[in-house]
């Protein structure tokens, strides 16, 4: 009996430590830790341990990623050195707050909030080289020469700030110690930095993961490729690309390593990095995204890419459409990209010959009889309608077919090109016959955008 009551005790008192040490591991889970052991100097530890308590958001990004499992830490990328422009003034303000973690001046490092693509080519070497190269990193330059909101003021500059320069970039500036809010914060593809370098890789890898997988997805490049100038996200989504890449992404393998990602074994169908930048096939890697490409169908009349005046490329279209169809072989047949690019060609021709060209012949000879005015832009209808005939239908015609988006080739592209080019040589021909002049806007809102082109790109003229 003695040893039955035991027994039952003994049972009872390790039933009941179980269930207290189980309540206790259900209401007192153990976080996860960063354990730092990669010989990480204190001052990096200090950043990390700051904006662990600070900027949460951040550091988990960064935890995330690659460059955490390498050991790079913040002073990797944010690190400045003596003399830089861009060190950040306020940050040294908190080395000297006992209420943050290590805020104390021996771990001080002076840091410049912007990180460049000079910062990123230490580690990445040619991908900046590659990046300097292209239109994305000079997409500044190329807008002033061809934009005629800037260049006539006919936006303000908080709008073109928001707008414009949100994609294209800002040219940074610093103002009593700090980034000038005129022109920071700002990701652009083409950014202006204080250290002269052009860009931002975060543009596409974006802070603080810096993903591979997410710069090869289109969505990506749709936050600027896209609406009614360059609808590419829109006519990629509508193409079978487009199609095939929303019924099977859940199956692509976007976390490949750079450099083997391969079409047919990561993924099915190809997304705007697979043709604009990835390696596949014998072409390698690029962040040149001016490579391949053997028409430029942004500028007003459709020309090759060595020949668009305001970038000229530097290369020759034939050797560049030989690298796409080599991209495009890894799928298709040589007749079937032959045949389309017999029919991208034919598309290019007739928007030249058929509308541009007649168009801007009928523009000149209306500046040439004083029936416009090129004093002020945009403040007459028919610059608008020209501007917007190659702009914007006569793009989504060149892009939707380059891009095998039949919607965009033709409704959104070739049909409402003949709807525009109608009105404005019917309007044309009027003012011609009548000897009137054109009708000009009192009322166009926020004008006034500074005209003066960055002495930074264009130097002081």
């Amino acid at each position: 009996m003695y040893r039955k009551l035991t027994l039952i005790l003994f049972t009872a008192l390790a039933l009941t430590t179980f269930l207290a040490m189980s309540a206790s591991a259900q209401n007192f889970p153990k976080q996860r830790e960063l354990r730092m052991d990669r010989a990480i100097p204190p001052q990096g530890k200090a950043c990390i341990e700051c904006h662990k308590q600070e900027t949460p958001g951040i550091f988990a990004d960064w935890a995330m990623s690659r460059h955490a499992s390498a050991g790079i830490t913040c002073l990797d990328c944010h690190q400045a050195q003596p003399g830089d422009k861009d060190i950040s003034v306020d940050h040294e303000q908190y080395y000297s707050k006992g209420n943050m973690p290590m805020g104390e001046k021996q771990y001080f490092v002076p840091i410049a909030s912007p990180v460049t693509p000079k910062d990123c080519s230490r580690c990445h070497p040619d991908e900046a080289k590659s990046y300097a190269k292209s239109k994305h990193a000079n997409t500044i330059e190329i807008m002033w020469k061809l934009d005629p909101w800037l260049n006539k003021g006919m936006n303000s500059d908080n709008e073109r700030k928001t707008g414009c320069f949100y994609c294209h970039g800002t040219v940074l500036e610093m103002k009593d110690g700090k980034l000038d809010p005129a022109t920071w914060p700002n990701v652009g593809v083409g950014r202006v930095n204080l250290d002269d370098s052009l860009g931002s890789c975060t543009s596409c890898h974006t802070r603080h993961r810096f993903s591979v997988m997410e710069a090869r997805k289109p969505e990506t490049c749709g936050q600027c490729h896209l609406g009614p100038d360059h609808p590419q996200i829109e006519i990629f989504t509508e193409s079978k690309h487009g199609d095939i890449y929303n019924a099977f992404k859940h199956e692509y393998n976007f976390d490949s390593a750079p450099g083997a990602w391969t079409p047919g074994v990561d993924y099915r169908a190809p997304t705007c990095a697979s043709c604009h930048m990835s390696g596949s096939g014998n072409q390698p890697t690029t962040h040149d995204v001016t490579e391949r490409l053997s028409w430029e169908t942004q500028a007003p009349l459709t020309v090759r890419p060595q020949d668009f005046k305001p970038f000229p490329s530097g290369t020759e279209w034939s050797v560049e459409r030989d690298k796409m169809k080599d991209i495009c072989r890894q799928c298709h047949g040589k007749v079937w990209v032959d045949d389309f690019y017999t029919q991208l060609d034919t598309s290019v021709e007739e928007y030249n010959e058929v509308y541009f060209k007649p168009a801007k012949q009928m523009l000149g000879e209306l500046y040439e009889k004083g029936l416009l005015d090129k004093t002020t832009y945009f403040d007459e209808g028919l610059e608008v309608e020209f501007y917007e005939l190659w702009h914007h239908e006569g793009r989504r015609a060149r892009m939707g077919t380059a891009m095998m988006a039949p919607d965009y080739a033709w409704w959104h592209g070739f049909y409402e090109c003949k709807n525009r080019f109608n009105k404005f040589m019917e309007e044309a021909r009027h003012l011609i016959e009548t000897n009137t002049k054109a009708y000009k806007y009192p009322d166009f809102p926020n004008t006034g955008g500074d005209t003066k082109r960055p002495e930074k790109i264009f130097g002081k003229k």
